[in-house]
């Protein structure tokens, strides 16, 4: 097992990596005989569930549950209120711990609701997708979405513990396993070129889900991440450097419906577009526009546009971005492979020809 603290001002707190962490009730950093609510979707409680509550009822602790309806489309404030009324009627207080059990958006609506039910109360995550192993678990950010736009309402607010079982992948549909490689590929782009070398050595064995790269990879991304966290908590700084591709993304996610694409998926594309703008303003070379495009397509993700959305489409989603300050477009761009920067105020001529590169050919 590895672990991996994240430093802030105030506080640590620790992500423990290895496998078969769900079956040691020691792993869990939790006191004996505590409340504990377990917030998770009926794909992966049918596989986790019983594991995390068995595991914890040896440590004494009173477990219940509740089951959100599975997919992004449900990130929303209805969601939130579930669970607000399961803790309610279930006579919790603010000694309860919240377990957000699963992938990105049981993550993001758990820890929301962490934030939120009695002005805040304990959170443990135990993301079970690579994608959130890697990214959306890790640094705080919780949220749920609005028809105008993904993640518009929400906080930061840090769970006590991380814990990332690798053998949950093993349950992990293909298609999700690729769109967690997106969100790998992009710390290799924009802060470890090391890293985004070892990728393109590396990423068949990361799609056969083979343990030792697994474990690498995901040690290496959450380094990442802890130390970005670290230095930028809220977003104020070099943590916007995280959002490589997901201006764009976004705009894809919120334009074609939550879920219809997945996050991954649409950041795959968005890193495309980035990519082709920091060439186009000489940031960037063509060989590693192609090197880029290249590893994504190894991971089985798509580099181009959906059929379902035309160039102008993007800019009017894209002008709703939180990082928007003043009416002006902020997008993260590449210096060079390994290096990322953010562009104040980005020429939207510039952007949509990006945008028309990235274009399904007609």
């Amino acid at each position: 097992m590895q672990c991996i603290n994240v430093e802030l001002q105030e506080r640590r707190y620790p992500i423990l990596i290895g496998s078969g962490l769900l079956q040691d009730e020691h792993r869990y950093p939790i006191e004996d005989g505590e409340r504990v609510m377990i917030v998770s979707n009926p794909m992966i409680a049918q596989f986790y569930l019983k594991t995390v509550t068995d595991t914890l009822e040896k440590r004494g602790c009173v477990v219940d549950h509740i089951l959100l309806p599975d997919g992004e489309k449900y990130k929303t404030l209805d969601s939130l209120n579930l669970i607000f009324t399961k803790l309610l009627q279930g006579n919790h207080g603010r000694d309860t711990t919240i377990i957000a059990l699963g992938g990105g958006v049981i993550g993001d609506v758990a820890g929301f609701a962490a934030a939120s039910y009695q002005r805040g109360v304990r959170l443990i995550q135990i993301p079970t997708t690579l994608l959130s192993q890697v990214d959306s678990s890790v640094g705080g950010k919780t949220a749920v979405n609005h028809e105008f736009g993904k993640n518009m309402i929400g906080a930061f607010y840090q769970p006590s513990a991380v814990m990332i079982d690798t053998l949950t992948l093993n349950t992990l549909p293909k298609r999700e396993v690729n769109a967690g490689l997106a969100e790998v590929i992009k710390y290799g782009a924009i802060l470890d070129y090391e890293f985004f070398e070892w990728l393109e050595k590396n990423i068949d064995d990361l799609v056969a889900l083979k343990q030792e790269a697994l474990q690498h990879c995901i040690a290496r991304c959450c380094r990442i991440k802890a130390d970005v966290v670290a230095r930028d908590e809220t977003e104020k700084g070099d943590r916007a450097l995280l959002n490589l591709g997901h201006t764009f993304g976004h705009a894809i996610e919120t334009h074609l419906g939550y879920g219809n694409w997945l996050h991954g998926e649409a950041v795959s594309v968005g890193m495309m577009m980035a990519a082709a703008l920091s060439e186009e303003l000489g940031n960037i070379s063509v060989e590693d526009v192609a090197r880029l495009e290249k590893l994504l397509a190894r991971a089985n993700l798509p580099t181009v546009s959906p059929d379902g959305m035309q160039p102008e489409d993007y800019l009017p989603h894209m002008m709703r971005d939180k990082k928007v300050l003043a009416g002006k477009l902020r997008l993260v761009l590449l210096k060079s492979l390994g290096q990322a920067y953010v562009a104040t105020d980005s020429d939207h001529k510039l952007v949509l020809n990006a945008i028309c590169r990235c274009s399904q050919a007609d």
